[in-house]
């Protein structure tokens, strides 16, 4: 007879293991099999440990787990990833930039001073910061982003309140960001 194969979780961590239906006696042989790892739940140690240590560990842990690679990352991967995030976001603010452009909202000046902000974040910025990190630099990750928050933060001043909720998540995503960019530079982690 075939065996059944499953994962389990005892006290918070997955468990690899099979029962053998159908042994002598009702005997029960636990075996291995390879569809169940642990390493899912050491990186979701990981995504945890690291997110504890941002000033938004929700979103962090939101933010992180929303994207593909999450469960295989290392930090650096982390960091990359709020960086992959925050550009998500970066561009749905250009694009509700560019809509209230074409409605001819005011205040003009501001936010063609947003559109340039947040295009110079996207097309400078961000590849900076991933170049950093890639390059084993998270301190230089870590202030191209901190500028990046100024720069939301500028935008909210110039837009009269027409974008706040996209520059608060923004500036939180980056923060987030920054952070972990500084947890691969310092010694603690």
């Amino acid at each position: 007879m075939e065996g059944t194969f499953g994962c389990r979780v005892e006290a918070g961590r997955r468990v690899r293991a099979s029962v053998q239906e159908g042994a002598v006696e009702g005997s029960v042989r636990p075996q291995y099999n390879s569809h169940c790892t642990t390493f899912e739940i050491n990186n979701e140690s990981l995504i945890v440990k690291t997110c504890n240590k941002t000033p938004d560990a929700n979103l962090c842990i939101r933010s992180i787990k929303s994207r593909p690679g999450s469960a295989t990352a290392n930090r650096t991967g982390l960091a990359e990833i709020t960086m992959d995030v925050l550009n998500i976001k970066v561009i749905d603010v250009l694009n509700k930039i560019h809509d209230l452009q074409s409605a001819g909202t005011e205040p003009k000046q501001g936010l063609d001073s947003c559109e340039k902000n947040y295009t110079k974040m996207k097309e400078v910025d961000i590849p900076k910061a991933i170049q950093a990190l890639r390059s084993g630099d998270g301190k230089g990750a870590e202030d191209v982003v901190k500028g990046d928050v100024e720069l939301a933060m500028n935008c909210e001043k110039q837009s009269r309140g027409l974008l706040t909720s996209l520059n608060q998540f923004v500036r939180d995503v980056a923060n987030v960001a920054q952070s972990i960019a500084r947890q691969l530079y310092t010694k603690k982690h």
